[in-house]
């Protein structure tokens, strides 16, 4: 019976190749430039907006230099704190089995605390919660990228203004047919251009700080502090506009799985905090020297022999910039399943390398709808800018209380440590939500519909699936008294093979005992399959197969297969031990069990969430395609769950 439990990070098998230091070196660079064109497009051309948005946003505030001057401090201060303190320093840290993102944060709290059932229940909601408003800001993102960038036209050539809403769709479209390359390939690509494009800004940013050097004296918080103490009116709806610079913040977290915690730290430490810090002390250095600048810093601070490069460049590093929260919503996407929050969808691995890139084909187009529908709709970057924030700081506050518990409980910090941090970055994150609440009839309303709308739906399919679970549990007994029940004479014997799968490690095919106590039938030959996925590309010949005979009509087979490995079942089982008793795998009969949900008042769940639960279950992926079982020979049994 043990010999039936798989290991998901097996040690057997295959030798793993030796690799030289220079392969090392070499594969952490590539993963270095792929991050550039990945998880840092997003907050790497937030330069285009950002800063503008405090002088043009939904609150514009009139120029005056020592509000230039106390706005560039409060961006320069919020890259350090928020990106560079607490995500990079902290809580990249923290890592689900090399994944990231808020979701992946707060199971690994709930796991890892021997928390109450009520405290794990209470971190559960808040991760379903986060990533609802990550999804929600998310569809923005891609569109005030664009958007951004492409009206550089304007700027360029003013009679070319009619053209910025078709180009930006154009653009859209072409950056969501290429996503199904995967993120690494799509990162290399994009990687050198993203490099040229830090470099271009941070000179043009180095220029204008050369022509007007008091932007500098910003890099000393007192002018941030002054700003709030002498106008703290204005500077609370400044906040509004500058959390517009840490956009992608939190992506760059959710992409950890794509490329892994070293080379996103280094690339953003020694490439691109750089490179922030000086165009915005640039943009503000230019504001300082013509307030009339304000209606466009970044592409009034270009010179104009360089505006049409610098309007195509910029055009494609927001294309690039949509990439790390596409990204960022597949990784999450995967984690959902993973945890039980969403059905079984559709999710191809891209990578023989790194196991968390993946790509998710009805998350692409679901977003690309979406992205597209918000240019249509907005029609312009500060239109879009009103609606950005409200989502995405709803996020830090939920990150910021869920790092905080987990650095207490998991990491053995002191209270003493713990708590002076989070109340710090409480304040931070606080104010920036409250400020960006102003902004909610401004557009501010729609990612919060769109947070809601996918809370539902997370938190129906987690609810009604734990629901599934426990009934179908209830139904099944535990291996130990299977083995009695199939032995048992009173059931009547069939020579047919029989192929029954296990829904997860140790638990009873509910289909096999259907079989046994509604028709009274067992087969001569009853093989229970578990397939598992290894944290591998590809599963060895020693690593694919165990096979085990508790009894004389029981067999139990595990089956491994690589994260990049197609699952086939039946040509597996032909190469088992099977053949050596006598069974013949071509000849079996693959019972595949259907779980049907029947609505009810008085349920253990709200009426439309059973709705809503009833119909993600229908949209679960066939697990009969998944597993390749031919399907003549394919047997549906189901069971009616009353929720």
């Amino acid at each position: 019976m043990g010999r039936a439990r798989v290991r998901t990070d097996s040690r057997g098998g295959d030798p793993a190749p030796v690799e030289s230091p220079g392969s090392k070196n070499r594969l952490g660079l590539g993963l270095g430039l792929a991050s550039l064109g990945v998880v840092f497009g997003d907050i790497g051309t937030s330069p285009l907006y950002a800063f503008q948005s405090i002088f043009q946003g939904a609150h514009p505030i009139p120029v005056m230099e020592h509000r230039v001057l106390g706005g560039v401090s409060l961006v320069f201060w919020t890259l350090t704190l928020v990106v560079s303190v607490k995500y990079v320093a902290v809580v990249m840290r923290a890592d689900n089995d090399g994944e990231g993102g808020v979701i992946a944060l707060s199971a690994l709290a709930a796991r890892s605390a021997k928390a109450s059932p009520r405290v794990s229940t209470a971190l559960a909601v808040l991760g379903i919660l986060g990533a609802a408003l990550f999804y929600g800001d998310g569809m923005i993102t891609p569109a005030i990228s664009v958007l951004s960038a492409v009206e550089g036209l304007e700027v360029a050539s003013p009679e070319l203004a009619n053209w910025i809403i078709p180009v930006a769709v154009f653009v859209l479209a072409l950056l969501f047919l290429v996503q199904r390359k995967g993120s690494g390939k799509v990162g290399l690509a994009f990687g050198p251009i993203m490099l040229v494009w830090f470099a271009a800004i941070a000179l043009i940013g180095l220029a204008n700080i050369w022509q007007e050097p008091r932007a500098l004296a910003a890099i000393s918080p007192t002018y941030a502090i002054d700003f709030f103490v002498g106008e703290p009116g204005l500077a609370f709806l400044a906040l509004g506009a500058i959390v517009l610079c840490v956009t992608g913040a939190e992506a760059l977290y959710a992409d950890m799985g794509q490329f892994g915690r070293g080379p996103i730290r280094w690339s953003w430490y020694l490439i691109v905090t750089p490179a922030l810090y000086l165009t915005y002390l640039g943009q503000a250095a230019l504001v300082i020297r013509d307030p009339k600048a304000a209606a466009n810093p970044f592409y009034f601070a270009v010179p104009a022999t360089f505006q049409w490069p610098m309007v195509i460049l910029a055009t494609v590093a927001t294309v690039i910039a949509s990439q790390s929260v596409i990204s960022g919503a597949f990784s999450m996407t995967r984690q959902a399943v993973r945890l039980g929050y969403l059905p079984r969808l559709k999710i191809t691995h891209t990578s023989a390398t790194e196991r968390g890139q993946v790509y998710a084909p009805g998350i692409n187009w679901a977003l690309m709808v979406a992205v597209i529908g918000l240019v249509l709709a907005f029609r312009s970057s500060d239109n879009l800018a009103g609606a950005y924030g409200i989502a995405v700081t709803g996020t830090f506050v939920i990150t910021t209380v869920v790092i905080t518990y987990l650095a207490h409980k998991r990491w053995g910090l002191p209270r003493w440590v713990v708590l002076p941090f989070a109340g710090i970055f409480l304040v931070i994150d606080g104010s920036f939500f409250a400020s960006n609440l102003m902004k909610f009839d401004h557009g501010g309303w729609f990612p919060i519909a769109v947070a809601a709308v996918i809370f539902f739906v997370l938190m129906s399919w987690r609810i009604g699936h734990n629901l599934v679970r426990k009934r179908l549990t209830e139904l099944a007994p535990p291996l130990d008294e299977l083995v009695e029940e199939v032995e048992s004479k009173e059931l009547v014997s069939i020579p047919q093979p029989m192929v029954y799968f296990a829904p997860h490690l140790g638990v009873t095919p509910t289909a096999l005992v259907r079989h046994m106590r509604l028709i009274g039938i067992v087969s001569r030959h009853t093989i229970i399959v578990n397939v598992a996925t290894l944290r591998k590309p590809r599963a060895s010949g020693v690593e694919r197969i165990t096979v085990s005979q508790p009894s004389e009509r029981l067999t139990f087979i595990d089956l491994r297969y690589g994260y990049l490995e197609h699952p086939d079942v039946p040509r597996d089982l032909s190469h088992s031990a099977l053949l050596r008793r006598g069974i013949q795998p071509e000849q079996a009969t693959y019972v595949v069990h259907r779980v049907i949900v029947e609505r009810r008042h008085g349920a253990g769940l709200w009426m439309p969430m059973q709705v809503a639960f009833e119909s993600m279950q229908r949209m679960t992926t066939d697990p009969s395609a998944e597993l390749r079982l031919p399907s003549d020979r394919v047997l549906l049994v189901g069971s009616v769950i009353r929720l």
